[in-house]
């Protein structure tokens, strides 16, 4: 624990998270659950993103149609429920980590999450919604009462609070099976990564499609007990699992770490922190715990500040067998650095916000523009507009294909290496498509208005397709930029902070979609005092100005383009630096505010994750 010891040191250039790998199994350790376990995983995950993505991919719709919401009442509705369900995965990663374990987390949250039944009942049971009103009509429509509104958000509030457990923690449960200290346990992760990405993108277009259409067509309360009964086959199904599970004993919340860690350094800020060669402090360091998987990490010298929680200012502080006395002064440098991690991931983290905000736009306006389209497919079919969603998705899948099955391998026949796009790249490149995104449906709402209004009639003569572009885009955004940003927070932070990479994920679409409803009721505001007709305040987007909001988005994106492009840019590894260490771990070091970027070889990172 001395300054002598080399386990409590590193040189200024061990500027990453993980130095070496966690030691290879021994003969009697408990085997991963492997393959017998992941059939279970892979079954519940199918039917509960089934179960969930037909509610989402239709709430706006139904919000519109049943509850007589509009404007920006429904888009603050759909957001602020967007939001909690995101920021529900925080909560949901801190009860894994230090209370309840991944396994009791997952069912809990998908307990919570059949409980959606609520919303099946507002749609079988007419008394719990307002009267029907015919959005063509010039008569202002019923709005539901605050009972109806609070068995709504009730429902909607418990399906926030399953997200909440079942995010974080799916991908970290299936990771769990599979024991990466070996090469077949690597090469077993990678296949399950693949074989989840496949059942997710199956259970999504199902939902958006069959369950979507017999919401919008046949009837919500079919549409909505089909969901219902799937969360009842998610939860037996991974029931029946049980035995064959690894669960990975809770060893505390990395959160509580967290807060230990800016205690400590606080109690001790008046205590000074030289550079790693010449301070004479003494660090508490232990080696550790045997048998846990986690990576040791080294002191680092970015924010020293921290550093000061694990200095051992009087001999006192540690008890007979060597550790703390107190947890709330002294902290080890392990957790200090696991704090470190955590920081050096927000200035990107800031600039995806603004990627995600601009692709919540097409669940909510585009999806309205949808319903005022014109959406005939021959003499009899309608277009559903929750399928809209299903345009970004197959644009995400089709560009995936091309990625891996087409540019790969022949970059890889051309150049005798697999060259790939960096981290870098793909986020400018998916900012860059948020921002046409924008422009393409401001200039598409701008049509589809100016056709109905010379029409004078409520539904534009512009068909469906013109939407596909802006749809296509943001399919796009995703699959550069969320894509590339779940890979860098993955590669980031250590592995006992898988749970946690997930909720910030989360958290960063939570931010994304409050902001959003933030800057709708502001633009609403201002307009409605200033102009003849608010922007965004009629039911009917005929009346709207749709298409100035968009053109205002696009800005901020651009602007968040500038930000990530001269400041975040900096904090993201770039291929060319990279050096290969022992194991498949990489790391390399920045000059630009003594960061550090860390990232995995291609073998354990990109290829992985890019299929997630």
């Amino acid at each position: 624990m001395e300054k002598g010891d080399p386990s409590s040191s590193s040189s200024p250039n061990d500027q990453y998270c993980a130095i070496s790998s966690p030691p290879p199994s021994s003969g009697h350790e408990r085997k991963a659950g492997g393959w017998r376990s992941i059939k279970y995983i892979l079954g519940n995950e199918s039917f509960e993103k089934l179960a969930s993505m037909s509610l989402i991919g239709n709430i706006t719709v139904y919000l519109s149609m049943q509850y007589n919401l509009s404007g920006v009442f429904l888009v603050t509705v759909v957001n602020v429920w967007s939001g909690f369900s995101n920021v529900s995965s925080l909560a949901g990663a801190f009860v894994s980590d230090a209370y309840l374990g991944k396994f009791y987390t997952l069912l809990c949250g998908t307990i919570a999450s059949l409980l959606m039944g609520i919303i099946t009942l507002t749609a079988g049971i007419n008394a719990f919604r307002p009267s029907h009103c015919d959005p063509e009509s010039t008569i202002e429509c019923p709005k539901a009462l605050d009972w109806q509104l609070g068995i709504l958000f009730t429902g909607l509030g418990l399906l926030s609070i399953g997200a909440g457990g079942i995010r974080p923690c799916n991908i970290a449960f299936g990771a769990d099976q599979f024991d990466t200290r070996t090469a077949k346990g690597k090469a077993q992760m990678e296949s399950f990564f693949n074989w989840w990405y496949f059942c997710f993108t199956f259970a999504l277009i199902l939902a958006l499609t069959a369950v979507v259409y017999i919401q919008t067509s046949v009837s919500w309360t079919l549409g909505f007990a089909i969901p219902t009964i799937c969360l009842f086959f998610s939860i037996s199904i991974f029931l029946l699992g049980r035995h064959t599970y690894i669960n990975v004993t809770p060893q505390g919340s990395v959160f509580t770490d967290i807060l230990k860690v800016i205690a400590a350094a606080f109690r001790k800020r008046r205590r000074i922190v030289g550079p790693i060669e010449t301070d004479d402090n003494s660090f508490y360091d232990p080696p550790l715990t045997a048998g846990v998987s986690e990576l040791k990490l080294p002191r680092t010298e970015r924010f020293k500040f921290f550093d000061k929680a694990a200095i051992i200012t009087n001999p006192d502080e540690l008890d007979n067998e060597g550790r703390p006395k107190n947890e709330w002064r002294l902290c080890s440098v392990q957790q200090v650095e696991q704090l470190k991690c955590l920081l050096a991931v927000l200035p990107v983290g800031v600039s995806v916000i603004g990627a995600f905000m601009t692709m919540d736009q097409n669940n909510t306006f585009g999806v309205l523009q949808a319903m005022q389209m014109d959406r005939r497919i021959g003499p009899h079919f309608l277009f559903p507009p929750g399928w809209m969603t299903i345009v970004s998705m197959v644009a995400l899948s089709i560009w995936i294909y091309i990625y891996e099955m087409i540019y790969i391998p022949r970059t890889k026949k051309m150049t005798g290496k697999e060259k790939r796009l960096s981290m870098r790249q793909r986020i400018i490149i998916g900012i860059v498509m948020s921002i046409l995104a924008m422009v393409v449906s401001g200039i598409v709402e701008r049509q589809r208005r100016s056709a109905a209004t010379k029409q004078g009639t409520f539904i534009s003569p512009t068909t469906i397709f013109f939407l596909f572009p802006q749809f296509c885009l943001s399919g796009l955004t995703e699959a550069f930029a969320a894509v590339a940003i779940m890979e860098f927070l993955t590669m980031q932070l250590s592995e006992n902070m898988r749970t946690v990479a997930g909720a910030i994920f989360f958290l960063c679409l939570s931010i994304a979609s409050y902001i959003g409803s933030a800057i709708v009721n502001v633009i609403h505001s201002i307009t409605e005092k200033t102009c003849k007709s608010p922007w965004l305040g009629n039911h009917d987007l005929n009346k709207n100005k749709l298409d100035y909001y968009y053109f205002i988005i696009a800005g901020l994106a651009t602007l968040n383009l500038v930000y990530f492009s001269f400041f975040a840019t900096h904090y993201v590894v770039s291929k060319p630096e990279r050096e290969t260490k022992d194991d498949g771990f990489a790391s390399s070091h920045s000059s630009h505010d003594s960061e550090f970027k860390r990232v995995l070889d291609e073998e354990r990172g990109l290829t992985i994750h890019e299929h997630k």
